[in-house]
């Protein structure tokens, strides 16, 4: 007995979010020809088009962006009519694979179909414009909309944001009829990416005192990075104060929340502090193991970083790449070559992670801090891909410690290929000899510096009173 079209579609509701589900009714839906315009007479062509929106939806809600735009071709080529529900969610799917290339095509497609005209489509393509770099077009979009509603509004302030233009961005929120707390969020976000840290929290402190907006989890995560990468001094006790605040105004701290204050204290070296959040969690995350095992692992903690580890498995959380780059680098300060070693062959074939550049980093650094020089070298010559900058320096920075000229020349060179305006290569190659008393081919690479302009940054230091 066939089903019909309506209890499919009610089942495709119903399972939105479930994976297997979804490609089962979509699999009974293309049996059953439900999909083709052939099977459908133009009385209920509505109905191939809800299934089309409601499957478009679920392959997006299942994170298949390119299935959901291939139904979106389908649709077409089988001459079953889009209407306004189609597009928010094909505009979504764009944004997350190549929103340069498909934003244009896809908004000239919604123009034909006559859908612009309706505010959630126009929001959705103000969002993908923003996404794809195409802010003036984004911007166009927003100013033909007769009268846009708050989130039509909080959408091109993202815009603004997105693209790095703070000024646009707050000339737009102080013109803007009504905020909420998602355009606070949106201002305090978008500085705190743009590393204008202190900015970021003195629109927090605006955000707080207006009465009408209570921050949200997002707010704080924004506002607590940018008190953990703060230069000024004032961070720690920014975040302190912050900190204070959630505890009065929160129910509870969420897990991501305390993520970030753990990275907080980890970064400021409370590690007391640190230890406490993370104890204090009903819930944790990957990301919350992950700043927790980071923590431990920058502050010569490196035995309870590896304990924590095996408490993390213990509580299964699958790690991820960055558990395994801050392991590994707790393996190097550490000086468990072994270990370390043990921990990397074992992320593709027990964890099914397969090894980035950062950790055929992190094993080089393993490898050179104990001396084994050539060992290194030998493993970077055996890695899938060329390596960067960041290897070749570990390398480099190995071959300093341990006196070896010959090696380090090689790494050098090709460093120099590299990056040949960076300072750093050329000081530590100049330091090597230095180190071993060949003054004259040390003097020899400072003066090379100077005649192709490159100069060394200063250096600068900063007492913490906290």
């Amino acid at each position: 007995m066939l089903l019909s079209p309506e209890f499919l579609l009610q089942l495709l509701q119903r399972f939105i979010k479930s994976s297997i589900q979804i490609k089962q009714i979509h699999s009974l839906l293309i049996t059953n020809g439900d999909l083709l315009s052939i099977r459908s007479p133009s009385t209920f062509k509505w109905t191939t088009t809800l299934l089309y929106n409601a499957l478009i939806r679920a392959y997006l809600n299942i994170h298949l962006p390119r299935t959901t735009l291939i139904l979106f071709t389908h649709m077409l080529s089988h001459n079953i009519p889009p209407n306004p529900y189609t597009f928010p969610s094909l505009a979504k799917a764009a944004a997350a694979i190549t929103p340069s290339l498909i934003a244009k095509p896809l908004y000239t497609q919604a123009f034909k179909r006559g859908v612009l005209a309706d505010p959630f489509v126009q929001t959705s393509f103000i969002n993908l414009f923003s996404q794809s770099g195409h802010l003036s077009c984004a911007l166009n979009l927003f100013d033909e909309m007769p009268e846009p509603c708050i989130v039509s509004c909080n959408a091109m302030l993202d815009g603004f944001c997105k693209n790095g233009d703070m000024d646009s961005a707050v000339s737009f929120f102080k013109r803007m009829p009504k905020r909420d707390v998602y355009s606070w969020t949106t201002i305090v976000n978008g500085y705190t990416k743009k590393g204008s840290h202190e900015t970021a929290i003195r629109f927090f402190q605006m955000c707080v005192r207006d009465c009408s907006v209570k921050p949200n989890e997002a707010t704080y995560v924004s506002v607590l990075s940018s008190c953990a990468n703060s230069d000024m001094i004032g961070g720690l006790l920014y975040g302190k104060q912050i900190h204070a605040y959630i505890i009065k105004n929160q129910d509870e701290i969420t897990s991501f929340i305390g993520t970030s204050l753990i990275s907080l204290y980890g970064k400021t070296g409370r590690l007391q502090y640190a230890t406490k959040v993370f104890q204090s969690l009903t819930k944790k995350e990957i990301c919350t193991w992950n700043a927790m095992i980071g923590a431990l692992a920058s502050h010569g903690k490196e035995n309870q970083a590896l304990e924590m580890f095996e408490k993390m498995k213990i509580d299964t959380c699958h790690p991820n790449e960055v558990t395994f780059v801050a392991i590994l680098a707790a393996c190097a300060r550490a000086k468990l070559v072994e270990q370390g070693l043990e921990y990397f062959q074992s992320m593709l074939p027990e964890f099914g992670i397969v090894p980035k550049m950062e950790h055929y980093g992190c094993v080089v650094d393993l490898l050179g801090r104990l001396g084994f020089l050539l060992e290194a070298k030998d493993f970077i010559n055996r890695m899938p891909f060329e390596p960067d900058a960041s290897v070749l320096g570990a390398l480099l920075g190995a071959c300093r410690l341990h006196g070896n000229i010959d090696i380090g020349n090689d790494v050098a060179k090709s460093l120099l290929e590299l990056e040949p305006w960076q300072c750093g290569q050329h000081i530590l190659l100049s330091s090597i000899h230095a180190d071993v008393a060949n003054w004259e081919y040390a003097t020899s690479l400072r003066n090379v510096m100077v005649g192709v302009g490159v100069e060394k940054l200063r250096g600068y230091s900063m007492v913490n009173w906290m």
